[in-house]
């Protein structure tokens, strides 16, 4: 009974904080706030005697609601903006959803009252099809006039604008055509080259690697990058990848020997006493003790190195006036190492994280043309931290 009386307590105090909190919604004027509360409240049990509040308090937040986006509606339409025509689509729309919203919990007995709640549902398809009409002729005017320039910034706007007219009214006129027009114009194009002031040749797969941005990730919607020139685009900026030097160390082993010593467990023995007498324990069997030992070994352990190092530098430039905008330098290390080793003796001695040496052999060292392109992949992500960190049109 404790239990049951706690659970009821909990649900009442539960239900309690619900309506306080859809009174406070509506007395805020967060009217569709307080009737999606109202609406979830009565989706369950909705005849109860408990949900009584969330009655009154929809059909109260509903009227409310209604008179504020009307009123609105009325004096945007007496304004005659265009540029409110938007937001006067999008209220009637609020008003038509919000009808719908409360549909599925109807009808609401109010018990007190005898009769049911009042929720004076009107239809508005005329008035959302109109708005939306007049919505897509100012959208796409609007769009149209900002096209006749030749301002990038203009062409995304207008991309936005039919972008969405596309969306409340899909194949409207041209807009499909238009849209690829002003994405296109809309656009930074990035010419991608490398340089080389080596005196060393660069893999041709690594310099493919470096300009195919498109691995990067980097390309975005009003950002392309080509490592190639089209016809027909006019490029904005160049990213040069400019490499400045190459070092590629000498292939190098280096040998090294030395003695490891260590106790082991080898299997068991008597334990004997000072006397020289076996030990028993209490039911008289010899006692069994580790036998340690100490074994010896030399090893031998041989060093594989060899390692390449890249100095380049990351040029901005405006294509439009030929004008350096920013220099990044870089610098990439890649390290060939491969350890192995033999030995005399018991292997036991070495330490148990040095075994995999002794499984391991000499190696090919890679050629310079390899360490080369192993070292571009260091490369390609500081590259692409740099681009991703330093968009063109910051600069």
């Amino acid at each position: 009974m404790k239990k049951i009386t706690l659970l009821l307590s909990l649900i009442i105090l539960a239900t309690g904080c619900g309506v306080k909190q859809t009174q406070n919604l509506l007395g805020s004027g967060n009217y569709d706030e307080a009737i999606d509360n109202a609406v979830s409240s009565l989706r369950t049990n909705k005849d109860k005697k408990g949900k009584q509040d969330y009655v009154y308090l929809l059909e109260e937040a509903f009227a409310k609601a209604k008179e504020r986006d009307l009123n609105t509606v009325n004096l945007l339409v007496k304004e005659a903006n265009p540029a409110q025509l938007e937001r006067i689509y999008t209220t009637y729309l609020q008003l038509n959803q919000r009808q719908e919203k409360i549909k599925p919990v109807l009808p609401l007995k109010l018990l007190r009252e005898g009769r049911n709640a009042i929720f004076p549902f009107e239809n508005y398809n005329n008035q959302i099809i109109d708005s939306k009409n007049a919505l897509s002729v100012y959208l796409y005017n609007n769009a149209k006039k900002l096209m006749t320039t030749t301002d990038k910034m203009n062409f995304r706007k207008a991309y936005d604008d039919l972008d969405y007219l596309n969306k409340i009214n899909p194949n409207y006129k041209n807009v499909l055509q238009l849209l690829d027009e002003a994405l296109f114009k809309g656009s930074d194009y990035i010419s991608v080259y490398t340089k080389n002031e080596t005196n060393m040749v660069i893999p041709n797969r690594l310099q493919n690697d470096l300009l195919d941005f498109s691995t990067l990730g980097l390309n975005d919607k009003w950002t392309v990058y080509h490592s190639t020139k089209q016809k027909g685009i006019n490029y904005d900026y160049g990213l040069l990848i400019n490499f400045r030097e190459i070092y590629i160390s000498p292939e190098q082993i280096k040998e090294k020997e030395f003695t490891k010593e260590r106790i082991i467990k080898d299997g068991l023995k008597k334990l004997i006493d000072a006397n020289g007498k076996e030990v028993v324990d209490d039911k008289g069997k010899v006692v069994m003790v580790d036998n340690l030992r100490t074994v010896t070994a030399s090893i031998y352990e041989y060093r594989q190195f060899k390692s390449c190092q890249i100095t380049a530098k990351i040029d901005y430039i405006n294509l439009k006036s030929n004008q350096l905008l920013k220099t990044f330098p870089i610098t990439s290390e890649y390290v060939f190492e491969n350890i192995y080793a033999t030995y005399k003796g018991d292997r036991r001695a070495s330490d148990d994280n040095y075994y995999s040496y002794f499984d391991k052999k000499q190696v090919s060292f890679p050629s310079s043309e390899q360490m080369i392109y192993d070292t571009g992949e260091d490369l390609k992500a500081k590259i692409k931290g740099i681009v991703t960190q330093n968009r063109f049109r910051n600069q």
